[in-house]
């Protein structure tokens, strides 16, 4: 089997959004722009692989420390033994970063060990997860939302319209009750359904059950329309609330796109914490543990959403974990990327709402030394989870005549 021969961390920064954007305003201190770490491996057949940890995002110089503490762990190991490299690197962090940053860096190298695998095989990531026909398709979800004048909202779904998409995610926070009616009312007259998140994520304190609760009651009574899920609701670490939340509205609520292990994931499930969870690979520590999520979800019945908000190798990651244990609905990011979109070509494409299914050898990715050139890491291109207060509307601006 062939050797990992060579390891290289990449940071990359392009171009993210608009100036304007509310997420700009309030997350990029230094503007529009965003960076991503990869992790290349090299095989001795000659092949590479691309993957990528969602950590870089926040922190790069750390991601890339990891990155160079882990390599010498896998260096001149077989490179289609992913299993074996990952406990190889877990066995390397799991006493300092058993959940976290290390996580995150693990997924980059089995991501890109999936990536060489499938390109040395001549298949695509899924078909080395799952053996058998899969859809040509699967439903996708607009997720943008980051909006504070009707003016975007509406330029977003004007993007939904052109792909086809149905579906769409906005951002929320408990006073928006007026904004949130507005959004659901415009969406629903172009035949589109809304999911709202509410951010809290990065929240401490967290909101409560009972804020969650008044936040639909309130905007269920001034429109029929309804919104279709709840995502991040409540903290990252409230588990019994979560399910408290379940009983006490008609919406069903989701979430766990920060949960960095699918042990900790499968115990949520088990204990009926969502309707239906979000996994990212790139941060749970790759492909194979969002694929542990996925049957751990199927034996409860609970439904399983990718989360894609990161660049190409973390996007296609997900995507074809989708695809390998039968998602019915994925997560399509919509501000503007262009370094993700060069990488992803034509091999993420949407039709009529669906995404089609990628089937180029690994995940499908190009990246070149010329690409590389035109996007140079910029350290000051982060994003800060030291939110800004950038002065968004009041709710009475989304107050219908």
């Amino acid at each position: 089997m062939p050797a990992i021969s060579a390891i290289r961390c990449l940071l990359l920064s392009s171009p993210y959004a608009d100036a304007d954007d509310p997420e700009i305003r309030e997350c990029f201190p230094n503007g529009p722009k965003r960076t991503i770490g990869m992790v290349e491996v090299t095989l001795d057949n000659g092949v590479t692989g691309l993957g990528e940890g969602y950590l870089a995002v926040f922190a790069p110089k750390v991601f890339q420390a990891i990155v160079e503490l882990c390599t010498p762990q896998v260096m001149g190991k077989d490179g289609f033994d992913i299993a074996g490299r990952v406990r190889d690197l877990r066995s390397l962090c799991d006493y300092w970063s058993l959940q976290g940053a290390a996580r995150h860096v693990i997924a980059a190298f089995e991501i890109a060990l999936q990536d060489a695998k499938g390109k040395s095989l001549g298949v695509p990531v899924h078909a080395l997860l799952a053996e058998g026909p899969k859809a040509d398709a699967i439903r996708i979800y607009g997720s943008g939302g980051c909006c504070d004048r009707k003016e975007q909202f509406l330029r977003e779904f004007d993007l939904l319209h052109s792909l086809g998409i149905t579906v769409y995610k906005m951002r929320s926070v408990k006073r928006d009750i007026l904004r949130t009616a507005w959004v659901l009312e415009e969406a629903g007259k172009r035949g589109i359904e809304v999911g709202v998140d509410m951010c809290q994520n990065l929240a401490d304190p967290p909101q409560a059950v009972d804020d969650v609760v008044t936040f639909v009651q309130a905007v269920h009574a001034i429109t029929d329309r309804r919104m279709i899920f709840v995502e991040e609701a409540l903290g990252p670490d409230c588990p019994d609330e979560f399910r408290a939340l379940r009983g006490r509205i008609d919406v069903p609520v989701c979430g766990g796109e920060i949960i960095t292990t699918p042990k900790e994931m499968i115990e949520r499930i088990n204990a009926q914490v969502y309707d239906f969870v979000q996994p990212d690979a790139s941060v749970m520590g790759g492909i194979s543990a969002v694929m542990d999520v996925f049957a751990a979800a199927k034996a409860e019945g609970t439904d399983v959403v990718v989360h894609a908000w990161g660049g190409a190798a973390a996007i296609m990651a997900s995507y074809h974990a989708a695809f390998a244990a039968g998602g019915t609905l994925v997560e399509f990011p919509m501000l503007d990327f262009p370094l993700g979109k060069e990488m992803l070509g034509d091999n993420a494409r949407i039709v009529d709402g669906m995404l089609l299914r990628p089937d180029a050898p690994g995940l499908g990715l190009t990246l070149t030394p010329q690409m590389e050139a035109r996007y140079p890491f910029d350290e000051t291109a982060v994003y800060s989870c030291a939110l800004l207060d950038y002065g968004p509307p009041p709710d009475s601006y989304w107050a219908r005549d």
